[in-house]
């Protein structure tokens, strides 16, 4: 019997922040004369959805259907990012068009595998397109079966604790990727998945792995939440539970890029609970997920073919060791 689930009849709703990531890939090899900075002589160039968009990606990767809600501008850069999303099955994307921004752009510089620079551009949406946001959301609520808010700090969250409400009466799991230091926002939730960095910044910092529990007892209590993940990079990572404590280690695997693992863990996560799966089974297959797609360059996304043959080289080494 099969591990995981089948993903075919998951329906996942992503609300949040969307972005395009552009990649310059090329070699330097001299430094500036203007400058003491490197000049990359860029050899060819990659446009990917990032932010929730992300998310979405990776919860299609894995075989679900994905309905995406987001805010762009009316620009060449919210062009790209519709016409990226058309073309990636599994999405259905609702990206509501605001004149007065510009689509949040992450550039990145990279050569030889390594970043040498990244360059913002990001504005606030304005309220009366967040206004349509929110409608939208109440019409697509009933055919989800778990919701993602993929917050990412640019503003297209502004309706966040209507939309947990909102979820949370409709009966739906709902999981939160947190950003900033202000988590009451979030409260209600089913879940939280902060990163080690993220979750130290809101509870402040730890000795040992009794005050991070209880540190991550608190926070979980405090904002009603179900349970929280916290994500500990090569740690592995945490999921906190009234009065239970369940810890996947790291996958051990050479790593090119942590920028976009967030995305593929809520999306795991989201996708397996869509499934019928439990919390713990959730976090251990997002945690090989997780490993998968470190190991890529940019954000990238990770199949259900990927995670099940990990798990097959997994038991397969276990027997030979």
């Amino acid at each position: 019997m099969s591990l995981l689930p089948s993903f075919d009849k998951a329906r996942v709703l992503v609300a949040g922040d969307v972005m395009l990531d552009r990649y310059w890939f090329g070699d330097v090899e001299r430094i500036s004369p203007e400058a003491p900075v490197p000049v990359l002589k860029v050899a060819r160039a990659e446009e990917r959805p990032g932010g929730a968009a992300n998310v979405a990606r990776n919860v299609a990767a894995l075989g679900a259907h994905c309905t995406l809600l987001s805010v762009v501008g009316a620009d060449e850069a919210g062009a790209c990012l519709e016409k990226l999303l058309a073309g990636q099955g599994g999405v259905t994307a609702s990206l509501h068009r605001d004149a007065t921004i510009s689509t949040t752009i992450k550039l990145r510089a990279i050569a030889r595998h390594q970043q040498l620079l990244r360059i913002d551009f990001e504005t606030q949406p304005s309220h009366e397109v967040l206004n349509a946001k929110l409608a939208d959301f109440r019409t697509q609520l009933p055919r989800a079966d778990v919701v993602v808010l993929s917050d990412y700090g640019k503003g297209g969250l502004a309706h966040i604790g209507e939309m947990i409400r909102l979820a949370r009466a409709a009966g739906k799991p709902v999981l939160v990727d947190p950003k900033g230091e202000d988590y009451a926002r979030y409260s209600g939730a089913t879940l939280l998945t902060p990163n080690r960095s993220e979750f130290r910044q809101v509870a402040g910092g730890w000795k040992s792995e009794a005050e991070l529990s209880a540190k991550a007892e608190r926070l979980r209590a405090g904002l009603k939440l179900d349970a929280l993940l916290v994500t500990r990079s090569e740690e592995g990572m945490s999921l906190y539970r009234a009065h239970e404590v369940l810890h996947e280690a790291a996958q051990a695997r050479e790593v090119f890029e942590v920028s976009g693992a967030g995305d593929t863990v809520i999306a795991t996560m989201a996708t397996m609970l869509a499934s019928g799966a439990d919390l713990p089974l959730a976090m251990r297959i997002a945690n090989r997920a997780a490993g998968i797609v470190v190991g890529k360059l940019g954000t990238a996304v990770v199949s259900r073919e990927e995670i099940m043959r990990d798990i097959s080289e997994g038991r397969r080494e276990k027997e030979e060791g």
